[in-house]
């Protein structure tokens, strides 16, 4: 019996060290990157087995011992992890318990409106782009900012954001609010939070603006324009609200036609004097910036410069000019990249001749487009019908599309 017992105690304490020994042991069964999935509801025994089929584990045994040790304060944590070199099981064990799961990073451009949002959660994050929506179309949690808010369109902040997979629409959503709040009041009003109204005009402003021009300088300009327009009651005519009231009545649209210029919602700034009810994407801080601190011109229009920047005017008249200029320089480039297309295409048996063909062919194809229907900039579209209180406006000129 003596012997059995030390036989006994010499196989627990070899066992033991065993433990020890394999629980500080850096382990690597696989290779590359390594992504473990552990699911809601698994317990220390199915995550140990998954460990140890994915390579991350080499026994399970050592992992287990760690965790029935701490079982009474710690708990293995959901989640999607990330193993990309080799870890000790007591490693492992720590980066389950302090939850330390691998976070996709998620780009959401400025300018973007939720239905592009819907789109690139969907396609990075496996979100419901509907369920997105539906969530994004909840205003309770901007009351205090904008009572008057149709959505939150406007308030998810365009930024670089990291999320865990299985996290929810609404996680989401309250991420993104919360930047905005962070970025409103440490970055941009420093604390002075302006009334309700004032913010709910300046992010509508500000929306408009993010999707007039890509060129930081020309944003207060930009804002001074729609400003003037505004306080001469002369419509916006700003082409993106025609595209979101599409968007809002999920119908298809392409180049702007004279149709969607007459299509009834309260979004259109073609057919409704004034602002649009809310934001129709969401501004960066400093379209948020411009819109707040608007240049002080005397403009009236603006027409691409077909460099991607505009050209501004006061009037009328030099504003007709800026667009026959527009127009004579769409007219050369198109001129000369059918040139250029002509002669690559001889060489089209050369890769690199092919690859410069097909540039020219779609920068040739993109002038096209723009000039066949090319878009409308405040003050330059066709008559349509108005509502009372808006002022005439001139014929429409063309101007081209950033979009």
């Amino acid at each position: 019996m003596r012997r059995l017992a030390l036989v006994l105690v010499l196989v627990a304490l070899g066992g033991t060290a065993w433990t020890f020994w394999d629980l500080y042991r850096p382990y690597r069964g696989y290779s590359g990157d390594q992504f473990v999935l552990i699911e809601p509801g698994t317990n220390a025994l199915g995550a140990a087995n998954l460990l140890v089929e994915r390579g991350v584990l080499a026994h399970r045994w050592p992992f287990l011992f760690r965790y029935w040790l701490g079982r009474a304060r710690h708990r293995l944590k959901a989640g999607e992890y990330l193993f990309a070199r080799p870890l000790r099981p007591l490693d492992v064990y720590r980066k389950l318990i302090l939850g330390d799961v691998f976070l996709h990073t998620v780009v959401i451009p400025e300018g973007s409106d939720r239905f592009d949002m819907a789109r690139i959660l969907h396609q990075q994050l496996g979100l419901n782009p509907e369920e997105f929506l539906r969530t994004t179309e909840q205003t309770s949690a901007i009351r205090d900012l904008d009572p008057k808010a149709p959505s939150l369109e406007g308030y998810l902040f365009p930024d670089t954001y990291r999320f865990p997979r299985g996290v929810t629409c609404a996680g989401v959503v309250e991420a993104m609010l919360a930047r905005f709040r962070q970025v409103w009041a440490t970055r941009i009003t420093n604390g002075l939070q302006p009334p309700a109204e004032k913010l709910h005009d300046v992010i509508t402003l500000a929306s408009l603006v993010e999707k007039e021009t890509p060129v930081p300088q020309e944003r207060p300009v930009v804002a001074g324009v729609f400003l003037n327009r505004l306080e001469k009651g002369m419509a916006l005519q700003c082409d993106p609200t025609v595209i979101y009231a599409a968007r809002l009545n999920r119908r298809p649209i392409g180049p702007i036609t004279e149709d969607d210029l007459e299509f009834d919602s309260l979004f259109n700034t073609y057919r409704y004097a004034g602002l649009p009810p809310g934001p129709i994407a969401s501004p960066g801080e400093v379209a948020i910036r411009a819109a707040l601190e608007p240049a002080a011109v005397d403009y009236l229009y603006f027409v691409s410069n077909n460099r991607g920047g505009h050209l501004f005017s006061r009037n009328l008249a030099e504003h007709q000019r800026n667009v026959a200029r527009y127009r004579r320089e769409v007219a050369a480039l198109r001129r000369v990249t059918a040139g250029e297309a002509k002669n690559s295409s001889s060489l089209a048996g050369q890769r690199g001749k092919s690859d410069a063909t097909f540039s020219l062919k779609s920068r040739a194809q993109s002038q096209e487009q723009e000039t066949a229907h090319p878009r409308s900039l405040p003050g330059t579209a066709a008559p349509v019908r108005r509502k009372s209180g808006n002022s005439g406006h001139p014929g429409r000129t063309p101007a081209p599309s950033r979009e």
